[in-house]
């Protein structure tokens, strides 16, 4: 098979190989939109396997937004300290909890503009939920599609924004989320940021780093 020679074509034999490689699974643990949203909040700047860890004590404690909203600030930082930075996490989960009490009904909106207004989340976390937890149109960009898209030469922008911007005319709009969730996985299991393993790279026929990254 010919090597794709246009930045589009490679994030097409991309999404086509790592589709036979792996289930589009968010590793987050989470049972609805609210777990999924405080999970993404915690994940800033943590594990995957360590917000696992923290969230069934929390959602025990405060299982939805009116009782996070009203729970005790100290209890909620002693809970989350183990993800880090627990002070500004809590207090984004609180604020977050009251934000959609006074603004949604206490519930988790979709769209991404009012999600980005709530405290502690961002565009890459805003299209997280709206990719996992509601079926919608959102390519998170996190370190590992970042460096994984500029490996294979399919953008060489450097802002996430950009990099989501760049990407999203080349991936159906549906499907865009597993796309990120697989090259998620891809960058967690195959080609890590300091020691890629190319030998065991099914992208490695046409990736212009392969072997030299």
């Amino acid at each position: 098979m010919a090597k794709p020679r246009s930045p589009k074509g490679r994030a097409q034999r991309t999404h086509e190989r790592l589709k036979d490689e792996y289930e589009a699974v968010c590793e987050l643990v989470h049972r609805n939109p609210f777990e999924l949203l405080v999970a993404t909040i915690l994940s800033a700047q943590c594990t995957d396997v360590r917000v696992n860890a923290t969230v069934p004590g929390l959602f025990a404690r405060f299982p939805d937004a009116e009782a996070l909203a009203s729970g005790d600030l100290a209890e909620i930082e002693e809970i989350v300290h183990p993800t880090g930075f627990f002070r500004n996490k809590a207090r984004n989960l609180q604020g977050m909890a009251r934000q959609l009490l006074a603004d949604h009904g206490g519930e988790v909106p979709t769209q991404l503009a009012d999600l980005v207004k709530l405290p502690g989340v961002g565009r890459k976390t805003a299209n997280v939920i709206r990719s996992v937890a509601f079926d919608l149109p959102g390519l998170p960009v996190d370190t590992h599609v970042g460096r994984l898209v500029r490996r294979l030469g399919i953008t060489e922008e450097q802002d996430p924004v950009r990099v989501e911007l760049a990407l999203n005319p080349m991936i159906p709009q549906y499907e865009r989320g597993d796309f990120s969730l697989r090259l998620i996985l891809h960058g967690r299991r195959v080609c890590a940021s300091r020691k890629p393993a190319c030998d065991d790279c099914v992208l490695n026929d046409f990736c212009p780093s392969a072997f030299a990254a």
